[in-house]
């Protein structure tokens, strides 16, 4: 889905930047130039890095076990 019409940027790719490395919105905005312009992308931004780097935090906990 289109999140950044403006700039052309997709879910797809914030989701990417964030797998990248990229940990907070201020990044993923510095890397893909969302909400540069019009700005009517910047909460569906923040709630897509957000979400995902939620799951990936859930996903790494998930993985982790008690050596005890």
């Amino acid at each position: 889905m289109y999140v950044c019409l403006c700039r052309g940027v997709t879910d797809s790719q914030i989701k990417q930047a964030v797998e990248e490395g990229a940990q907070s919105v201020r990044e993923v905005n510095d890397l893909l130039g969302t909400a540069r312009q019009c700005g009517k992308c910047g909460l569906t931004t923040r709630d897509i890095v957000n979400q995902h780097l939620d799951a990936m935090q859930s996903a790494r906990s998930s993985l982790a076990y008690n050596a005890a």
